[in-house]
């Protein structure tokens, strides 16, 4: 038998072994691969991250830089393509952002879906993409959390945007039923109450709406927003002196900077908060 007829031979041996279902790589050293490309990248983001790019201004072109090298070594890590992305929305540069967390999410699902709906939903306000992905990420996940809200919140607050409003209160009513039913009556955010009376209060239900902006006060009695679209339904009512007093009061606290507190609120307003 010659050398060319013993390859031919080879090849077709390891083509029967293929044909009968025998894996040539088993499932340790899939394992052992795993396990090496795991610790290959977060030696990368180690490098080009941690000591890279987090040493360098958030909006420098060195922060960029410091990524890009990391993503030339292994382009397929997630965090690495967000951080990209994360500082481009914070400056309002969604269509530049947009890609890099697309990337995110191509390689990363699990870890960033639920992230870039949240993105679309506050910062670059694409309300029925935001929405796609939630339900996307319902339909993975269940209804988890995602920047210390439930998916059904976002949701409803990308429908008041939409002025879907019986959406909203229905998603926002059946939300907040559940964690009552789970975590009991302290448990809800202020915020869920909040946009429950929002929802309320563009249904014309004045005196619901009331409410849940005085269960929202309960845990934010300060909460200058829900003092004023109280008000607002106040004076829909026809109480209009309690009404003015209550706009008095909103506009001090609001101006005293008594609003959303949420972390991502210093970089732009979420739905329906009054610019102060």
């Amino acid at each position: 038998m010659n050398f060319q007829h013993c390859i031919i031979t080879f090849v077709i041996t390891l083509g029967f072994i293929g044909c009968n279902d025998q894996p040539l790589i088993n499932s340790t050293d899939e394992i052992i691969l795993s396990k090496t490309n795991k610790a290959r990248q977060e030696a990368i983001i180690e490098e080009h991250l941690k000591n890279g790019a987090w040493k360098k201004g958030v909006y420098s072109q060195g922060w960029q830089e410091e990524i890009d090298k990391g993503l030339e070594k292994d382009s397929t890590i997630a965090y690495l393509w967000q951080q990209k992305s994360m500082p481009l929305y914070k400056q309002g540069k969604y269509e530049l952002g947009k890609p890099f967390l697309d990337k995110a999410v191509k390689y990363n699902p699990e870890e960033w879906l639920d992230y870039r709906a949240f993105m679309k939903c506050i910062f670059s306000k694409t309300y029925r993409h935001a929405i796609e992905d939630f339900e996307l990420a319902k339909s993975m996940y269940g209804n988890s959390i995602v920047m210390d809200h439930s998916y059904n919140f976002y949701i409803g607050i990308c429908l008041l945007q939409l002025n879907e409003f019986e959406k909203a209160e229905k998603i926002l009513e059946h939300d907040i039923l559940l964690q009552r039913k789970k975590h009991g009556e302290d448990w809800v955010h202020y915020l869920d109450l909040f946009y429950l009376g929002i929802a309320k209060r563009e249904l014309k239900k004045y005196g619901e709406a009331i409410n849940f902006f005085d269960q929202s006060l309960k845990s934010y009695p300060e909460f200058a927003d829900a003092i004023y679209y109280k008000a607002t339904c106040l004076a829909n009512l026809g109480d209009k002196e309690k009404a003015n007093d209550l706009f008095i009061k909103a506009k001090e606290l609001g101006e005293a900077g008594y609003t959303i507190n949420e972390d991502n609120a210093i970089y732009e307003n979420y739905p329906y908060q009054i610019r102060w």
